[in-house]
């Protein structure tokens, strides 16, 4: 071997860019993870959790007071147009209206509410401005906001949606 035998460029050696590529890898896939979770709005997440805390025992109060009425509801679903039966222990409910809250499970801008006129004998009727389909989760209460029920269901439903009061679980 020869003591004048050429020597290659630095951007030649194998070794350099076996020994480069991994961090080079790890700080460009960084930075596109920083840039992504900026940009990125996180609505799954509360701002307040002590406001959300005490809140609980009034939550609990309102399923409490639907279970005691006995507060039992059929709904129907006709295109656009949603029908609602809306009964008590005592006989067909008589609020002046009732109010449908409906959550998307993950996409917060998907929300709906609507909002039931009465129509004598326990009947309620409510106009949707837009489709849904999917899974929901649902809450509808009174008008003075004492009782409510919930729950979760697929919807539309072909057969309707039969929601009652249950127990509330205490924690």
């Amino acid at each position: 071997m020869s003591e004048h035998a050429p020597v290659a460029p630095w951007y030649r050696q194998p070794w350099f860019w076996f020994l480069t590529i991994f961090p080079l890898a790890a700080i460009i896939w960084c930075t596109v993870m920083i840039v992504v979770a900026s940009n990125m709005k996180d609505t799954m997440v509360t701002d307040d959790y002590s406001k959300e805390g005490r809140g609980i025992n009034l939550a609990i109060a309102r399923d409490q007071h639907a279970y005691d009425m006995g507060m039992v509801g059929e709904m129907s679903f006709d295109s656009r147009e949603v029908t609602l039966k809306l009964n008590t222990e005592e006989g067909p409910a008589q609020f002046p209206y009732v109010i449908l809250k409906l959550f998307h499970p993950t996409l917060a801008e998907r929300d709906r509410t609507i909002q039931f006129r009465n129509e004598g004998g326990g009947y309620y009727s409510g106009t949707m401005l837009q489709d849904i389909e999917g899974r929901w989760y649902y809450d509808l209460q009174g008008p003075d906001n004492t009782w409510r029920l919930k729950g979760e269901a697929w919807l539309p439903t072909e057969d309707g949606l039969t929601i009652r009061a249950e127990k509330p679980v205490k924690g």
